[in-house]
């Protein structure tokens, strides 16, 4: 099904014609399964597909139209999740070899049973970075995700197959998670929209996790409307997941066109400013026209608070593999075993000193959100690279391209911070990103500001190679 102005309809244009009776549930879900058949040998975004689940899905949201009953507001929207949500019957690979010997999930992780109680239908699982420890999209067990923009570059990752399936089409949103910058990096180098909410304000439970004091789950869409969507359906306190925040529900769908109003944008320089290539620089220079937001500042501190991150994330994600780093160790891809057998060698000392160094940076941003209610940073420091590319050049030094993807995400995901990916689109050039970063818990600001550059412009390029 294809609209006037786009070959992949989104998700709000979906639900609406599924409520009305103007399209049926299961026309979408077919046509989308049919997408998905003839693409993913190419993109290789989904490592499973549910056809039978999304079929019964959708032949029980028809039944609700049909009966006059309210289908959700995601009615009849297809969905997939990267493979390290839960979905009931299914093993949970979280991109991994050796999770291939688990039992399937008794059920369905919680953002995924929310979202089909808002009447989305599940498609199937998405390509990933072996246990999320990757910034690439590459996955020597499975392949890597290909970039739908030019399928010899890379996603980015980890939630590369998230990125791939949404940018190529596939389905209208995905679910992926973001440690230090899993949704964010793959949503940049994708060319769409990306959001990482506050750590806390989505519910984790059923998500295989990776460094738990640093891990948040989020959507990833082409459009600002369609991420609102998948972001309020996913909210609401949940006891299973320990950090989700009791908070009352912060719905934006209906916020998007308010307008911005008088809000103080301001340019993170300084750290953010070093090591950037040309392209993520004109990006970032196009979205702070756009808003015309010229003031720039520096926040203190950064550098040492991306190592910080560094160090709690190999303390922690080694301390969880223990076990199979033990017993299965050549069953890793050898990057990420060698990096969790080096946490597992991390003095106690340091993870506390950084722990403390977290709380003080925290507080220095803080500082800042007193007076800005937003912030502007490139999302990578380049566009996407060649799969299977080892280092880029950044500020004339040769760097290597699997940690340094995520040079601007890791010091915002470190506190906890809500960001937007925007996707800037160059004629004849792959995309790009840019972040926009708002205080815990405000979401609806960088939501609202997201919508107003996709009214000037600034959205999901539809592939053309």
């Amino acid at each position: 099904m294809k609209t006037e102005n786009d070959p992949f309809p989104q998700a709000q244009e979906i639900a609406q014609r599924v409520r009305s009776g103007e399209w049926r549930a299961a026309e979408v879900v077919q046509e989308t399964l049919r997408h998905i058949h003839a693409s993913n040998g190419e993109i290789n975004a989904f490592t499973g597909i549910t056809e039978t689940r999304a079929l019964r899905e959708a032949a029980a949201v028809d039944r609700k139209v049909a009966r006059g009953e309210d289908p959700g507001p995601l009615a009849g929207v297809p969905f997939a999740v990267k493979n390290l949500f839960d979905l009931q019957g299914e093993i949970t690979l979280a991109g991994s070899k050796i999770n291939q010997q688990d039992a399937p999930a008794a059920t369905d992780a919680t953002a995924v049973r929310r979202m089909t109680e808002a009447g989305a239908i599940m498609l199937g699982a998405l390509n990933m970075g072996e246990y999320a420890y990757d910034f690439t999209g590459e996955n020597i067990h499975y392949g890597p995700s290909r970039n739908p923009h030019d399928r010899l570059r890379m996603t980015g990752g980890s939630s590369g197959g998230s990125a791939a399936a949404v940018a190529g089409g596939m389905v209208p949103i995905a679910l992926g998670s973001d440690t230090n910058g899993s949704i964010r990096v793959p949503s940049s180098l994708c060319g769409i929209f990306g959001l990482k909410p506050t750590y806390g304000r989505l519910s984790r439970a059923g998500a295989f996790p990776f460094c738990p004091s640093l891990d948040h789950v989020g959507p990833l869409a082409r459009s600002v409307a369609d991420l609102a969507l998948a972001y309020d359906a996913m909210q609401g306190t949940d006891a299973a997941d320990p950090v989700c925040a009791n908070r009352p529900n912060e719905l934006v769908s209906g916020l998007l066109a308010e307008g911005i109003g008088d809000l103080n944008i301001a340019v993170v320089g300084g750290y953010f400013a070093q090591q950037a290539t040309p392209a993520a620089e004109q990006a970032l220079a196009r979205v702070a026209a756009a808003l015309q937001v010229s003031e720039q500042i520096e926040i203190p501190g950064t550098a040492q608070a991306r190592a910080a991150a560094y160090l709690i994330t190999n303390a922690e994600s080694s301390n969880l593999h223990l076990n199979r780093l033990r017993h299965h160790a050549a069953d890793y891809d050898p990057d990420v075993r060698d990096r969790m057998l080096a946490g597992t060698l991390l003095p106690a000392s340091w993870s506390i000193q950084a722990q403390r160094f977290r709380h003080w940076y925290q507080a220095e941003v803080l500082k800042v959100f007193a007076r800005y209610d937003l912030l502007l940073a490139p999302a990578t420091p380049m566009s996407a690279p060649a799969i299977g590319q080892r280092t880029m050049e950044l500020d004339g030094e040769q760097m290597l391209v699997r940690p340094h993807l995520g040079l601007y995400t890791q010091p915002l995901s470190f506190i906890g911070l809500p960001v937007v990916v925007v996707p800037v689109a160059s004629t004849g050039a792959m995309p790009i990103g840019v972040q926009i970063v708002a205080a815990p818990w405000q979401e609806a600001k960088a939501l609202k500001v997201a919508r107003q550059l996709e009214l000037h412009g600034f959205t999901s390029p539809i592939p053309t190679r």
